[in-house]
């Protein structure tokens, strides 16, 4: 299973290497020799050093300005963790197709997506509802049901 963990932008420099917005806390997804994909196609990292908020990342065998400018805008996608250190942790493909309930049991959907947001992901629901991260309070029968604790009023 592919994981989304970040967005090619735009060319940096003349020879290839691409601007990278990371939505993972994982750096090591940019460590020379990682290999990620995007769309089709098989990345593998050449080299990267952090630039601002982004990376500036060189990959294998895109050497010219022109070759970095036709994956500007692709998602970068990279392989599950095949074991995971931490069992609290919450990974977007678990997250995908939970139902949610409320601290009562009450069923607020289910998750069609997570949407990348500065001050907190936001997990989107079936019927258009968004709901921060810092919301969900647990699992019941990991992976199949997200708890969340919302705010009154949000689904109004």
């Amino acid at each position: 299973m592919l994981l989304e963990v970040g967005r090619i932008g735009r060319p940096h420099g003349v020879h290839g290497a691409v601007l990278v917005t990371l939505i993972t806390t994982e750096r090591s997804r940019l460590e020379p020799g990682s290999v990620l994909f995007a769309g089709q196609r098989r990345l593998v990292v050449a080299a990267s050093r952090p630039h601002g908020d982004r990376w500036i990342v060189a990959f294998e065998g895109v050497t010219t300005r022109s070759d970095a400018g036709t994956l500007v805008g692709e998602l970068l996608r990279a392989e599950a963790p095949a074991v995971d250190d931490d069992p609290d942790a919450l990974w977007v493909h678990e997250l995908i197709g939970a139902e949610v309930v409320d601290r009562e049991g009450r069923s607020c959907g289910r998750v069609s997506a997570v949407v990348a947001n500065p001050a907190s992901d936001l997990i989107e629901l079936d019927g258009g509802a968004l709901v921060p991260l810092t919301f969900v309070v647990g699992w019941i029968d990991r992976p199949r049901t997200l708890r969340i604790d919302p705010p009154p009023g949000l689904f109004d």
